[in-house]
Order: structure tokens, then C-alpha cells, then sequence
């Protein structure tokens, strides 16, 4: 019996990085990054976990515009994403045609690879978050339609690079879902978003969409979320219609897991499998192998075994400055998570 363990994808970057943050590219900061990811790789892998990343660790800034850094058709005033405890994000506005990726995220993929001697997964921005750098009001000579066709190529070269880098999944961070049912209650910001990413999703074959996942939460940033308050059942059943194989959902600091356990098994596809969300990035305690161990049995008597997986809820630290999780933090809660999924496991293989 295989129940399937697998991150997210940030992990807190080291001291040094975090001090060369304002350092200007080049060879320096290159061997700064590659450290960081030598180190990230050591450390993942000693957690035991079968799959990894490269912690993000070279990711421009952060998991959401790093393919648009340094673009010079990019304003800072853009979409702004405000969090629980009151500090903003924001995205850069473009400014005028063409919208272009300055770098795709295969390069952060081949990096881990060096150092990696197990599964290495890539984690790339959807095109529905980068969707937000459009302006409102148009940009004539660039209308939206044109946009979006050129954001669709962008994202498809990027995920197809990634794949055949051998890449063990590719995961669209989408943790804009239940933000958008926050900023428009109708759904119909929701339904547009999920009708762009399966847009995307259409220029794959449906063995590339089983390499495919999709990654859901209310935000992680600080210790603070941007749509907990969001009802899930108001973002499970769309998010189940993109075309993807696997879904990584946050979880663990839900008030009432098994209300949404339910909701994700009604709707839940065959093709489909749900990594369940074990792990509370946004608290400082570190879970026990047997807490982890509890939540994956409550699961299994909701989930079918054969479509279960655990993840932990959000990446440790996706924006690059966010230092309110340390590392040896981040790496003790995914060696609780990959001990406590070992422990269902046996559990659940002794009752099969």
C-alpha cells in the first residue's frame, strides 16, 4: 500500500541569501543560490522524504512573479493581496505588449537535480495568478485577448520544460482560488479562473495532465493567511474540474478537517488524487509523527487509499523575505509528516 508524501515547495532561505537579497545578479549571488540549494537538497533528504524540491531557494523574490522580475514592461503598483494581520502584497502591473516570462522555473529544476539523488517536483505559478498583471482598464494596442494567448504559450513552455528536465510533477500553485471567492462572492471570478487554467491545461495529453497538480490554500505568509475566512465548499467542487492529476490541498489548520474530507470526496475524480494537507506551516509548534499518523487515518475514511497522498498546507516561506519560520522548523515538520505517513501507512496496510 503506497500513500504517496510529497511538499509543497519554499523553504526558509539561509542566512546568507537572506542578506544578499539586495546583492545585483551575477556570479556571487549565483553561487550564494546554488549553496542554498545544496544545502535545501541535504536536508530535505535526510527528512527521508521520497520526493523534493529545490526549496525555492533561487525563486526571484517570490513563488508568484519570479518569471517576471526584471521585465521592463512591469510596474510595482499592481494587484494588491492583503493578508489577516494587516500587511499587503502586491503584484507588478504590466505596462504595455509583449507579455514575456524572463525565466522559466526548468533552470530552478535542473539546479536541485545536481544535488538530488531522489524525486525532484517543480512548482510554477498558474497563468489565472499572473492574470492579475493585466490592467482593468485595457492597454491599448495589447487588448486582453492577445494577452492571455501570449500568457498561455508562456505557461505551457514553462511547464513543458519542466517536464522533460524528467521533472517527478509539475505544481501550479493556484492559492489564489480561495482568494478569489473572498473578492467576488458570485463565483464568477472563481469560474473565469478555472476556466483559464483549463485552458492551459488543454495543451497537454492527459498522460502530461496526470503529471500535473494543483495547488490549493488560504494564503501563507508570516503566519498569516489572505482567505481563511472562505467557506471551502465554495472552491472544492471547481476546483476538482481542472484537468489535473493530482491536488494538494491545505488542511491541516482547518477548524473542521472532516466536513471538508467529505466535501473532497464527493467530488473528488477517479483520475484524480488528493494530497491532504498534514502540516500547519503558519504554526511555530512542531506536529508529532503521531499527530501526522491521526490526521492521514481520519482521511482514509473519507479518501479512497488508492487516491490519497499528504503534503503540508502552504510552502514554509514563499516570499523570500518572510523569516518567521526558521529552517531547522520547516525541515522537523516535514520529517513529522514524512514519519507520520509511515506510520499510517503500516496502520492502514495491517487492516487492508
Amino acid at each position: 500500500m503506497l500513500i504517496p508524501t510529497e511538499p509543497i515547495g519554499s523553504i526558509p532561505r539561509p542566512p546568507a541569501l537572506l542578506a544578499a537579497s539586495g546583492m545585483p545578479p551575477g556570479p556571487a549571488l549565483d553561487a550564494l543560490y546554488e549553496d542554498a540549494v545544496r544545502d535545501t537538497v541535504a536536508r530535505f533528504e535526510a527528512t527521508g522524504s521520497p520526493v523534493i524540491t529545490d526549496g525555492e531557494q533561487g525563486k526571484h523574490h517570490n513563488f508568484l512573479t519570479y518569471c517576471l522580475h526584471g521585465a521592463p514592461n512591469m510596474s510595482p503598483d499592481g494587484f494588491q493581496i492583503a493578508f489577516a494581520d494587516s500587511h499587503v502584497r502586491r503584484m507588478p502591473r504590466l505596462t504595455g505588449a509583449p507579455f514575456r516570462y524572463q525565466r522559466y522555473a526548468d533552470q530552478y529544476l535542473a539546479l536541485a537535480q545536481r544535488f538530488a539523488s531522489v524525486a525532484v517536483k517543480q512548482a510554477v505559478i498558474s497563468p489565472s495568478a499572473l492574470s492579475l498583471v493585466y490592467p482593468p482598464e485595457g492597454l491599448p494596442g495589447y487588448p486582453r485577448a492577445q494577452f492571455i494567448d501570449d500568457l498561455l504559450g508562456e505557461h505551457e513552455a514553462e511547464v513543458r520544460h519542466c517536464l522533460e528536465r524528467g521533472a517527478h510533477k509539475v505544481q501550479i500553485d493556484f492559492t489564489e482560488g480561495r482568494l478569489a471567492m473572498k473578492l467576488d462572492p458570485s463565483g464568477e471570478l472563481l469560474n473565469s479562473f478555472i476556466d483559464l487554467n483549463n485552458m492551459a491545461l488543454a495543451r497537454f495529453s492527459s498522460a502530461e495532465q496526470a503529471l500535473i497538480g494543483v495547488h490549493t490554500c488560504p494564503g501563507g505568509d508570516r503566519h498569516s493567511t489572505h482567505s481563511a475566512e472562505v467557506d471551502y465548499a465554495e472552491l472544492l467542487p471547481s476546483l476538482f474540474e481542472l484537468n489535473a492529476g493530482s491536488f494538494y490541498i491545505a488542511l491541516a489548520a482547518e477548524p473542521d478537517p472532516e466536513r471538508v474530507l467529505k466535501i473532497i470526496a464527493r467530488h473528488l475524480k477517479p483520475t484524480q488524487t488528493a494530497f491532504i494537507g498534514v502540516i500547519d506551516v503558519n504554526q511555530p509548534q512542531i506536529e508529532t509523527a503521531e499527530q501526522v499518523r491521526d490526521r492521514v487515518l481520519q482521511a482514509a475514511r473519507f479518501i479512497p487509499l488508492a487516491q490519497l497522498g499528504t503534503t503540508d498546507d502552504c510552502g514554509f516561506a514563499p516570499f523570500c523575505d518572510d523569516q518567521s519560520t526558521t529552517r531547522d522548523t520547516a525541515f522537523a515538520k516535514i520529517g513529522a509528516r514524512v514519519a507520520g505517513t509511515a506510520l499510517a501507512r503500516a496502520i492502514l496496510t495491517e487492516r487492508a
